[in-house]
């Protein structure tokens, strides 16, 4: 049996009575670069929290490398949507990527030089070595992206959830977060991506999630990202009828 960096049994999570998520089962081999794609609404960033354990499940298990999320924190990065943070939060880059060591560090104790080197190696990576100094406020929304993936990086997990990573950057980051997805995958991470481009599905990753509160299809992109299966999470709004013609992108936000 191949394995699994993901195994999700029957997730249900409701607010206020009203399922965002419905019984969603779902296994994601190691190794591989998987979107979540689906329509606003549809779960696609919650499924993302209930995993974290950052919103409560009502039902269901989730078990990342064959244990629970508590037991296996260390192992998982995390970039949020860039408008869930306080961009005018007086900080550097530098002290932005850092924060990603805390998990191993523990808050009490001070990143010392191995911390601070790995940041500056990581930013490198992310072609932010340059802007280590600035402050978050002064950069666009391109290099605050970077400096979130580079957050992540420091972190050397197993596994990464990025919640719209591609999204509001210029078409030169967007190539090299892609580079970097890919660089994670060879190296063995998994990597669990909210995206709403439906046209760059099939170049950017090898498995696909179609959600709309529950899993309509879940598989390599070859099999599960067909025009049936998009027409079921879609609501048959999806104009995705021949390899020629390309899929409209679902507006930004929301999921």
């Amino acid at each position: 049996m191949t394995d699994l960096a993901i195994e999700i049994t029957d997730l249900t999570v409701a607010y206020q009575d009203k399922p965002v998520l419905w019984d969603v089962d779902l296994a994601v081999p190691t190794a591989t670069l998987m979107a979540i794609v689906g329509p606003n609404g549809a779960g696609k960033t919650t499924l993302i929290k209930a995993v974290l354990g950052l919103v409560k499940s009502a039902a269901g298990q989730v078990l990342i490398h064959g244990k629970a999320y508590a037991e296996q924190r260390h192992l998982v990065g995390y970039v949020p949507q860039r408008g869930s943070v306080d961009w005018d939060f007086p900080t550097s880059v530098l002290d932005v990527v850092t924060m990603g060591r805390y998990g191993e560090l523990g808050w009490f104790k001070r990143p010392g030089k191995t911390e601070r080197e790995a940041a500056l190696e990581a930013l490198a990576q992310v072609g932010m070595a340059d802007y280590a100094s600035r402050q978050i406020s002064q950069l666009s929304g391109g290099q605050q992206q970077r400096t979130f993936l580079a957050r992540a990086l420091v972190q050397n997990a197993q596994l990464y959830f990025m919640d719209e990573p591609f999204q509001g950057v210029d078409a030169t980051t967007e190539r090299a977060i892609v580079d970097i997805l890919k660089s994670l995958r060879a190296a063995g991470k998994t990597v669990v991506a909210v995206h709403h481009d439906l046209q760059t599905v099939p170049e950017y990753f090898d498995w696909v999630t179609l959600l709309n509160v529950r899993r309509i299809a879940s598989g390599p992109v070859a099999e599960a990202f067909t025009e049936e299966n998009l027409r079921l999470a879609y609501g048959g709004r999806v104009a995705f009828l021949s390899p020629h013609q390309h899929a409209p992108s679902e507006p930004a936000g929301g999921g």
